[in-house]
C-alpha cells in the first residue's frame, strides 16, 4: 500500500474529564510511542472531546503502510484493542475492538 492508501486504525474510550489531560499524556507514552516506534507507521495522534456529562472521549488515529504493519503492534488479531496497566485506572468507557479503514484519498 502507498501512504496515499494507508490503513487507518481507530478506538474510542473516555476518561472522567478532570483526568483527560492526565490519561492523554500517559497515552502519549505508552500508545502512542509504541505506535510511532513500530515499523510501518505512518503517524498517529489523539483526538479529545469535552462531553457534557463530565466525561472527555479519547479517539487514537494512527495511519500504517498495510495490516501487516499493524500485526507488528497489535498481534495477529488487530482488531483487538491494546491496553496498558493503567488504563483500568482512567477509563470510565472503552472499545475493545478498533477498527481499520483503508485510506481513500
Amino acid at each position: 500500500m502507498t501512504e496515499a492508501r494507508a490503513v487507518v486504525r481507530m478506538w474510542r474510550g473516555a476518561v472522567h474529564t478532570e483526568h483527560a489531560d492526565e490519561y492523554v499524556a500517559y497515552v502519549e507514552r505508552t500508545g502512542m510511542a509504541e505506535y510511532r516506534a513500530t515499523t510501518g507507521n505512518l503517524d498517529a495522534w489523539i483526538l479529545t472531546r469535552d462531553l457534557p456529562d463530565g466525561t472527555t472521549e479519547i479517539v487514537t488515529v494512527s495511519r500504517w503502510e498495510s495490516f501487516e504493519a499493524i500485526r507488528g503492534f497489535a498481534g495477529d488479531d488487530i482488531d483487538v484493542a491494546v491496553f496498558y496497566p493503567d488504563d483500568d485506572r482512567f477509563l470510565v468507557e472503552r472499545d475493545e475492538v478498533v477498527r481499520h479503514w483503508v485510506q481513500a484519498s
